[in-house]
């Protein structure tokens, strides 16, 4: 049998040949996702047809058979028994309340200006290509909040002495880490020893005049306990001690103007807070709606991520004291419910504050809000700080970075890259949790949209579903946006590992 052998052979790569055509285009994208193979043909026909008839419903409820316009319940009620839809009317007749609650009506005008301040400052810092991103941080968070804080309420605020003490002895504080901070001086100054001493002076007198009551003293124009007036002189030469520490160690001028920025920032608090700047005076009981989800909400997520970072730093310090106390305070308020912390926060928080300060319900409720939030924050924080491989923190130390400098400049970043998602999850639930606030009897959008199917104008058989409709709408915006943006600074910041 003679052998058969073939002439040609190719002396270069020859070009694939193409896919067959019922692979590729719409028709193959189809085919190869949603009818791959008998099961998967039943279960894309099945599931085509639960999704033309759930849209045919959505749009017959929603659009075809809804009420738009109307001034009243009798537009939304059934007539000559035609079935009525979603109630739109209703929508549109309480969208102010909805927005403002019963915020009153001629200042108004003070909500929007801060919810157009607000989008713009925050169009800013997400925004990559806006440059100055660090002015438009501290107006953000620095100045904003008070700001808002003024312009809502008026303003024209009776400060005590405990608060001016707890807020000179905050300042104190903030101080003392930053001085202390720099290798030439350390905990080991003797100013910086003497201010350690004060602050904890002040700290404890500020604890005692929680539980001990005397007559009241006047001083700089401020109502003082006897305890409270320690702890504010005691706060004052805390602070004197590190600024002379800070200068004594030669500082350049950048650090000694960062020296004073706490005290510039509690004296510009208070005097922003005291100032009448003629405002009309509306109480935080006439805050509602829209805005007071965004209150309790924003607040909540300004102050939860940077306690949450101390707490995390906390629990994983080599000090058994702080390492302990950051434990507990994780696990305790991880262990409750939040209806149980607003509860608390509502009626205990005032139990803990010195003589003479008192929260009204709204910032108490924020602050338990914010303390509840920073504890899950702790914990996910924590998470992305045991993913930094060790050579990380040797590499630091090897450059005989302090404590401070190491995880503000090194570890901190790539912790919080690697841990976007679970910061952004954190946000979207308390965002969403702010709607707890109705049980102690604040009426966010949740709770003024409930309030509103008690109108006996607008009681109808479609009015609860369409009101909570649009509630759930607006949650699913606002989260559905903050979910978005996550995913876009992960891609922009590269946060996955390539291999």
């Amino acid at each position: 049998m003679e052998e058969q052998v073939f002439q040609y052979v190719s002396k270069e790569q020859k070009a694939a040949l193409p896919p067959p055509e019922s692979e590729v285009g719409a028709f193959g994208t189809v085919r190869r996702n949603l009818f791959a193979t008998p099961l998967d043909s039943v279960l894309s026909i099945a599931a085509g047809i639960f999704v033309v008839w759930a849209v045919w419903n959505i749009l017959q409820w929603a659009v075809v058979n809804a009420v738009f316009t109307g001034a009243d319940r009798e537009a939304c009620l059934p007539k000559d028994g035609v079935e009525v839809g979603a109630c739109w009317a209703f929508i549109q007749a309480k969208f102010g309340q909805f927005v403002y609650g019963i915020y009153p009506l001629d200042q108004r005008w003070r909500v929007d200006i801060l919810f157009v301040t607000l989008a713009i400052l925050i169009l800013g810092l997400a925004i990559p290509k806006v440059p100055y991103k660090t002015a438009n941080a501290v107006l953000l968070f620095g100045l904003f909040p008070v700001v808002t804080l003024v312009m809502l309420t008026g303003g024209d605020f009776s400060f005590s002495g405990g608060l001016m003490a707890l807020l000179f002895l905050i300042a104190a504080g903030v101080t003392i880490s930053d001085v202390s901070s720099e290798p030439q001086v350390g905990t080991h100054s003797l100013p910086v020893k003497i201010g350690i001493a004060a602050a904890g002076v002040s700290l404890l007198a500020i604890l005692v005049s929680t539980v001990v009551t005397a007559r009241s003293v006047e001083f700089l124009d401020f109502r003082f306990s006897p305890l409270t007036l320690v702890s504010f002189l005691a706060a004052l030469v805390a602070l004197g001690a590190v600024l002379f520490a800070g200068f004594a160690a030669r500082r350049g001028g950048d650090g000694v103007l960062r020296m004073f920025y706490p005290t510039i920032a509690v004296i510009l608090f208070i005097v922003l807070m005291t100032t009448d700047f003629g405002l009309t005076h509306v109480p935080t009981n006439l805050w509602g709606g829209l805005m007071l989800t965004l209150v309790v909400a924003l607040s909540g997520i300004a102050a939860s991520l940077p306690l949450g970072i101390l707490l995390a730093l906390g629990r994983r310090s080599d000090m058994p004291a702080v390492k302990l106390l950051s434990v507990i305070f994780i696990e305790f308020w991880r262990g409750v419910p939040l209806i149980t912390v607003l509860f608390m926060a509502n009626f205990m928080l005032p139990l803990f504050m010195p003589e003479g300060v008192n929260f009204n319900q709204l910032l108490r409720a924020c602050v338990g809000v914010a303390l509840f939030s920073a504890a899950y924050m702790a914990e996910v924080i924590r998470g992305g700080l045991q993913a930094i491989p060790k050579g990380q923190y040797e590499g630091a130390d090897a450059m005989a970075l302090t404590y401070w400098q190491k995880m503000r400049m090194i570890i901190l970043p790539q912790a919080l890259k690697l841990v976007i998602p679970g910061i952004v999850n954190t946000f979207i639930g308390l965002f969403k949790d702010t709607s707890l606030v109705y049980i102690i009897g604040l009426a966010d959008l949740l709770g003024t949209v409930r309030r509103g199917f008690n109108d006996p104008s607008w009681i109808t058989p479609s009015t609860p579903a369409t009101g909570l409709v649009f509630a759930a709408f607006v949650y699913w915006l606002f989260c559905f946006s903050m979910s978005r943006y996550s995913i876009y600074t992960e891609r922009r910041l590269d946060t996955g590992h390539k291999r």
